[in-house]
Formats: structure tokens, C-alpha cells, sequence
């Protein structure tokens, strides 16, 4: 079990240079998220600054996590990407998941830079 100390459980910020700090786990989850949570409650920071941390410590007791949280009422909703960003995207992934010899796009991205092709282009042209 990671240590814990008084000092993590800090809500003014006294101990952390005003940067108020939780025990990890222990931040309150009505008015606090990290970005993560943020994008699961379909939010997203918005530009506002980090309101608070959690920590988590080994159990030599150095700080082995840090988790910035965020203000959910501050938050705001994820933006929705237009049409011609998706196709962007979409063409983007493409170059990255076709094979350039034998044209297939696989649904995962190629190795290109090392193989230069799938890797069953790869093996085909090695033992050649």
C-alpha cells in the first residue's frame, strides 16, 4: 500500500504552494475531474487553469503520481469536429494504414518507417 501522509490531504494549497492537494483517490468528485473524466461527462477543460492535484506515493514515500483536476462547473463541452476535419482525419490514418505495394488499409496503423510495407509485403520481399 503507497504511504500516506497528512500533508497530502491539503484543500488550501498551504503545504503545496497554494495548490490545493488530495491523497489520491480522495479529491471530491461533485466539483473535481481530471481530463479523462472530463471526456467520459462529455467536458473538456476549456482553458481554464489546473484548480488542484492528487498525489500518489511510493512507499519510500516519494510522490510517484500527480493528477491535475479540474472545475467541472468551469467545464465545457467537447467540441464536435466538422465534417471536413474528419475527412482530414480520415485521409491522414489512411496514409498511415495502406500498404504502398499492395494497397491494402488495414485497420491498424503500418509499420512504414521500419518495414516499408505490411509485414506481409515485408516477408514476400525478404525471401525474394
Amino acid at each position: 500500500m503507497a504511504s500516506y501522509r497528512a500533508c497530502d490531504d491539503d484543500p488550501t494549497g498551504e503545504h503545496h504552494g497554494g495548490m490545493p492537494t488530495y491523497p489520491w483517490g480522495h479529491a471530491p468528485r461533485d466539483r473535481l475531474a481530471t481530463r479523462r473524466q472530463l471526456r467520459a461527462m462529455g467536458l473538456r477543460p476549456g482553458g481554464q487553469p489546473v484548480a488542484a492535484q492528487m498525489i500518489r506515493r511510493r512507499r519510500s514515500g516519494r510522490i510517484s503520481l500527480v493528477a491535475y483536476l479540474y472545475r467541472i462547473d468551469k467545464a465545457l463541452p467537447k467540441r464536435v469536429p466538422s465534417l471536413a476535419q474528419e475527412w482530414a482525419l480520415d485521409r491522414a490514418m489512411a496514409a498511415r494504414q495502406t500498404c504502398p505495394l499492395c494497397k491494402v488499409r488495414y485497420p491498424w496503423c503500418l509499420p512504414l518507417k521500419t518495414l516499408g510495407s505490411c509485414s506481409a509485403c515485408a516477408d514476400f520481399t525478404e525471401a525474394a
